[in-house]
């Protein structure tokens, strides 16, 4: 970029090249969220500034921002925040990015009929990452105890940042933990889970924004994408109360394996759901002792 002032509109479409060259993807995306960012609006609201100069501070952190991304850090974690539902959250190397799927999941825990029917459920998020998941929650449900877990001290961390953030602190507890066999036996209403699902070796192939900076811990399933559902499961059958629910999201290829997997741990009404695109992306399961 030359130092003649250009229009928000140039500086977007300068960047967008910039990072083509360098096989980011969603170039142009990713500098309207940088520039939205800088401005502080909603990225459909750059059209009142693209005809503007931006001042040369706003041009100076754009073009950071931009260096970051073509070195393949996410823009999320440029960004420092990411959308979920209705919360605003800090995310960062820390934890995994939320993913529209999740919400997904979330939405599933709400329309059950289960969840909708005990008065002060407790639910119980394993692997709360950043804490999307149950803070969201405890945000849409009107009453219920509130606990996300993680095996990682730096997530956990993170997701406290996230309840202060969203006014939530008082309503979730998170601690440090490796899955919930904690709790006392029959205790749990509702189990929820976006545990690490894909296999080892398929790790090391993921895009590199993925591989290189989004936590391993949180990425890898094992060798099969499949340990920590088992000890997950393990874990579920002991903690739900008889007529407890579990939610999981799983992967695109897993919903024959888990179906049979909830089937083996004595799980009733199993079902595997389908996120927007038609993927097998969701597994429920009702504790039936």
């Amino acid at each position: 970029m030359s130092d003649q002032p250009k229009t928000l509109r140039e500086l977007i479409a300068l960047g967008a090249a910039y990072l083509d060259k360098r096989q980011i993807p969603d170039t142009r995306v990713a500098c309207e969220l940088l520039a939205a960012r800088l401005f502080k609006c909603g990225r459909l609201e750059l059209y009142r500034h693209l005809d503007a100069a931006p001042e040369a501070r706003v041009v100076d952190a754009l073009r950071r921002g931009l260096q970051r991304v073509a070195q393949g850090e996410p823009v999320q974690y440029v960004l420092g925040q990411w959308a979920f539902r209705n919360l605003t959250l800090k995310v960062d190397r820390r934890a995994l990015i939320p993913r529209p799927e999740t919400e997904q999941l979330v939405d599933l825990v709400l329309r059950s009929p289960r969840v909708q029917g005990v008065v002060k459920p407790l639910v119980v998020d394993v692997g709360t990452g950043t804490g999307c998941i149950i803070l969201s929650l405890a945000a849409e449900l009107r009453e219920g105890v509130f606990v996300g877990l993680d095996i990682s001290p730096e997530a956990v961390a993170l997701a406290q940042e996230n309840a202060a953030l969203t006014g939530l602190a008082e309503r979730v507890l998170f601690a440090e933990s490796d899955g919930c066999g904690e709790f006392d036996p029959a205790s749990v209403d509702v189990l929820v889970s976006n545990p690490p699902y894909i296999p080892s070796h398929v790790v090391d192939g993921l895009a590199p924004h993925i591989r290189d900076h989004e936590p391993r811990l949180a990425l890898d399933g094992g060798p099969d994408g499949l340990a920590v559902y088992r000890a997950l499961l393990l874990d579920a059958t002991m903690v739900l109360k008889a007529g407890g629910v579990l939610f999981l999201e799983i992967g695109a290829d897993q919903g024959v394996a888990l179906r049979d997997l909830l089937d083996e741990y004595g799980f009733a009404n199993v079902e595997i759901h389908q996120d927007y695109a038609g993927r097998d992306r969701f597994a429920t399961g009702v504790q039936s002792v």
